[in-house]
């Protein structure tokens, strides 16, 4: 097993044994696929949801850049969501987590598709 499929396990059972919810396996490896080497870097694959310039970070770079969304798309109230969701007691909010999340919420599954 590749160290990318180990990280892909690793999220698949956090989805199903800490959040309870059913993952589409696909995208969430192209989701992980697209955050490159920054996956096994141990802070840069987490997001820290009381760190305002990480959250602004992950709204610039990730919503705005790189799913084509504007800032008037509510996009503060959809990561505040998505970190309630994740639970204010998890401190293993992977970003890969966090980003298919983001990526359903706004249902820009397409940007994925190649």
């Amino acid at each position: 097993m590749s160290k990318q499929e180990k990280k892909i396990t690793l999220y698949l059972n956090e989805f199903k044994n800490t959040l309870k919810i059913k993952v589409d396996e696909d995208l969430l490896t192209k989701v992980t696929k697209g955050l490159g080497p920054s996956i096994y870097n141990a802070d840069a694959s987490k997001v820290s949801g009381s760190d305002a310039k990480e959250l602004e970070t992950v709204k610039n770079n990730f919503l705005i850049k790189k799913l084509g969304l504007s800032a008037s798309d509510k996009l503060d109230e959809a990561i505040t969501e998505v970190m309630d969701q994740m639970g204010s007691s998890n401190r293993n909010k992977y970003r890969v987590m966090v980003y298919y999340l983001l990526v359903l919420k706004f249902k820009k599954q397409s940007v994925y598709n190649s």
